[in-house]
């Protein structure tokens, strides 16, 4: 039996650690609030709802971008951590289950159960630096202006109405600035081969929701040429937005914070995945909108609506991934810049034309970037 301080040092992550059954069970939760979040576009592509979906996936995002920091210095194994995590995944259930009512009379829920999730994270995180003095000193000048955004959160919940986006809105202004002050910290003790992993399964999350859109429209509708064509294209588009990310990139990104220590490393963690992966799932989200609007109507041209969706959610999903490739070593990659710019101007300006043409249009592209690509990677490793 361990004596007390043994039990103490073991809560500490000794090195870098694979990830844990119990966080792939907390994911599973946040595969749910993929969907809610999706379906908070359900129907209309404009700015409130898109503006609706983008405010509540920040506060989702950042309840499970927090307990990744939080869980990434911790041993993962160790009996407590993970009846805290199982904890947090029953919170964090029912708040999935209020995001359709976020805006109406389950804000309230929403909000306390977020609080939840968010306040177990880092009473998590504070119990796991307590040992070491420069990073308990760093959670808790991020803990405390965490706390404010909660409470941000909490009185918007309660409050309601136009109140509530002010509310929240204030409270992501404060998740950045926690951010940014805990960032500059050398005590957070990371492990990048954890951090990065976790985070890559957050996209496959994300990128199996579309499939799940896909899936479900073929299993509900009866069956013609149009559907199976149209289906078929959306999997192959969501296999080529996988080999955007996991080609090479995430591993070039897990290198490169690798390759850093002290404060440097958390600045670029915080940077690399902490932000710019939110808009790089928000991209997925909108895509996986678009995706059920083309299967809804396989036989027809998409809406401008539908159009716009596509094309901004492949946008942002390749630019982020852009922007997180350069934060880690500096360079642009320049043909993929290029390449999306072109896919999605042409899905949004190619108007009048169905929905298996518009995707094949995407698909084809994205085929021609593979292609480019592969090329000039080629041409690195030769050098």
């Amino acid at each position: 039996m361990k004596s007390s301080s043994e039990s103490k040092k073991h809560i500490l992550a000794e090195g870098d650690q694979a990830v844990s059954f119990a966080e792939l069970f907390f994911d599973l939760v946040f595969v749910f609030c993929v969907t809610q979040v999706v379906h908070l576009l359900h129907g209309s592509f404009d700015w409130l709802h898109v503006g609706r979906a983008v405010l509540v996936f920040w506060l989702i995002w950042w309840a499970w971008t927090q307990f990744t920091w939080a869980l990434n210095a911790a041993d993962t194994e160790h009996n407590w951590i993970q009846k805290g995590t199982l904890l947090a995944t029953a919170f964090a259930f029912f708040m999935a289950v209020a995001v359709p009512q976020a805006f109406a009379d389950g804000s309230w829920w929403f909000a306390i159960t977020y609080v939840a999730v968010r306040a177990i994270g880092l009473l998590i995180y504070l119990w796991v630096a307590w040992s070491d003095t420069s990073m308990r000193t760093a959670v808790k000048t991020f803990g405390a202006v965490s706390i404010a955004g909660l409470v941000a959160v909490l009185i918007g919940g309660l409050i309601g109405g136009v109140a509530q986006y002010w509310f929240w809105g204030l409270a992501i202004f404060l998740d950045v600035l926690a951010a940014t002050i805990g960032a500059n910290s050398e005590g957070w003790n990371l492990h990048p081969r954890h951090f990065a992993e976790r985070h890559g399964l957050f996209v496959i999350i994300a990128l199996g929701e579309t499939l799940i859109v896909a899936a479900s429209a073929v299993a509900e509708e009866s069956w013609d040429q149009n559907l199976l064509l149209v289906s078929a294209l959306a999997v192959g588009i969501t296999s080529a937005l996988w080999w955007l990310y996991f080609y090479r990139i995430k591993d070039l990104l897990e290198h490169s914070m690798a390759r850093q220590i002290g404060a440097a490393q958390s600045s670029m963690a915080r940077g690399m995945f902490s932000l710019f992966h939110f808009p790089m799932v928000c991209g997925l989200i909108i895509y996986a909108y678009a995706i059920e609007e083309a299967m809804m109507h396989s036989a027809e041209p998409l809406t401008f609506e539908g159009r716009l969706a596509l094309g901004t959610g492949i946008f942002l999903y390749s630019m982020s991934i852009v922007l997180a490739y350069w934060r880690g070593t500096q360079k642009i990659l320049v043909p993929r810049v290029v390449m999306t710019v072109l896919i999605a101007g042409t899905i949004v300006g190619y108007a009048g034309i169905t929905c298996f043409r518009s995707l094949l249009i995407s698909f084809s592209l994205l085929l021609l970037l593979f292609g480019i690509e592969d090329k000039e990677w080629g041409k690195e490793e030769v050098h």
